[in-house]
């Protein structure tokens, strides 16, 4: 078998151990090898577990040879972001001052995936606590783009999408509180969904609440359905926690888009959007037409500028619990990014706070209504291309930082209301552009298999990608 393994989807992996063409020891070995080889030009992963997952390995292949696999993912490789709990492995949220001691219960999640037979073999990297959206921190460094070393894989799950996309496992599990499922799989070209809150429970809570989400990141929109029929199960410990839902996502996958209603904005507000990230997702929602949807260009429903408030006193609000958890004298410590972040949270007052919930409430109602009208949301993932790896910000049009870079995805962590990212193309550099894909409240399966459509007709060559050396 010449097949190389690290390039394989997790649905072709699941034919070939079926077929004994291929064993899940085989897969394992050849994306360690790989994760050995692009550790240090990644750095996608802060922990690498080879002895165990190649015991995991050998007892997946035992039950593929006996016809008795525990699901489509057994065997398969899946990493899991640092933010997300893995029984054995300290939970470090990227940041020099958590406790290191291993922690003794898996995550819902991570807890699933090990049910249905995947072998939990890496820890990604995030920024520190998620907090931006971009990956590096003084815990771990720079995690870089496999499209372009010398840009960024997004945040904050970007060693997700990096080794997603690099070959370090065809499927992973990100953490989305303003976008850092999507924006990562924008620019790493994968498919990367936010479900409904509660689709995919969590534990134990984000320091933001229920702004935050745990999902899928896969180079297909069928993986990330395959890992949402197992992840996306109910779980006590999840206070927001929906009822069992018997869908089969990936059986759902081949239904027709037809005569659904789209609405397609470019804009959500005044801030500017690349001209080539314009060009791309408008092509690319011109092409719903072709899969027999109706596509109207429209407004957002809600003031951008009350939107962006209400999220950034929601979120600072959230990050300045920090400074009380960790004594003073080592908060120098922080991300210098996040440290500004937490102590800008100080500054507002309980009016401001419940004013940003009133708006929350508006803001949700408005994206009601209007998927009550359209089945469908189009809109850029990110308004900008992958940007310079180690900054915060890229450049923006007056050559100062653009802080309005990711105005899109943040609104429906807000909502709850689910979304999705799938890649649209490359630009003139060859980095990925990334559309979004959103729907109202609990119909995530619409959402994938928008993505999964639009990616059958449009697929994103990974053969395209540079051999990173």
């Amino acid at each position: 078998m010449t097949t190389d393994l690290t390039q394989v989807s997790a649905a072709r992996l699941a034919k070939l151990y079926a077929k004994g063409k291929v064993s899940p020891v085989d897969t394992m070995k050849a994306v360690l090898a790989r994760a050995e080889r692009l550790a240090r030009p990644i750095n996608a992963f802060c922990r690498v577990d080879a002895e165990p997952s190649l015991a995991a390995a050998r007892r997946s292949e035992k039950r593929w040879k006996k016809g008795e696999p525990l699901s489509p993912l057994d065997g398969v490789p899946v990493s899991i972001k640092e933010l997300v709990r893995v029984k054995g492995w300290p939970a470090s949220m990227g940041s020099k001052l958590t406790d290191k001691t291993p922690v003794d219960a898996d995550a819902p999640a991570v807890a699933r995936l090990r049910e249905a037979g995947a072998i939990v073999f890496a820890q990604s990297t995030s920024s520190e606590y998620g907090h931006k959206g971009v990956t590096d921190t003084p815990l771990h460094g720079i995690t870089r783009n496999p499209w372009n070393p010398e840009r960024t894989p997004g945040g904050s799950s970007g060693g997700a999408g990096a080794a997603v996309a690099a070959g370090l496992g065809p499927i992973a599990i990100g953490t989305d509180g303003g976008g850092s499922v999507r924006i990562p799989a924008s620019f790493t070209g994968l498919v990367g969904l936010k479900a409904t809150l509660g689709r995919v429970p969590a534990w134990p809570p984000s320091m933001t609440g229920d702004l935050s989400n745990t999902g899928p990141m896969c180079r297909t929109a069928l993986d990330c359905a395959l890992m949402m029929n197992v992840i996306g199960q109910p779980d006590a410990r999840d206070p927001y926690a929906l009822p069992a839902d018997d869908t089969d996502y990936a059986a759902r996958l081949t239904k027709k888009l037809k005569k659904l209603k789209v609405g397609f904005v470019l804009r959500f507000g005044d801030h500017p959007v690349d001209i080539e990230v314009a060009a791309l997702v408008t092509r690319a929602a011109r092409r719903f037409e072709e899969l027999g949807c109706k596509v109207e260009t429209v407004e957002a429903p809600f003031p951008f500028a009350d939107a962006s408030r209400a999220f950034v006193v929601h979120w600072l609000s959230a990050l300045q619990r920090l400074l009380q958890l960790f004594p003073e004298k080592r908060h120098d410590e922080f991300d210098p990014n996040l440290l500004a972040g937490a102590k800008a949270g100080l500054r507002y007052t309980l009016q401001d706070v419940v004013n940003a919930q009133v708006a929350r409430r508006e803001l949700s109602i408005a994206w009601n209504l209007f998927f009550a009208k359209y089945d469908l949301l189009l809109s850029p993932t990110v308004a900008v291309q992958p940007f310079e790896a180690g900054k915060n910000l890229p450049d923006g049009p007056d050559g100062k930082g653009n802080v309005m870079w990711s105005p899109y995805t943040p609104q429906f962590n807000l909502t709850r209301h689910p979304a999705a990212s799938v890649p649209c193309g490359l630009s003139r550099q060859g980095l990925p552009i990334g559309l979004q894909i959103a729907s109202g409240h609990y119909r995530d399966e619409l959402v994938l298999r928008a993505a999964a459509a639009y990616a059958a007709a449009h697929p994103l060559d990974f053969n395209a990608l540079p051999e990173i050396k």
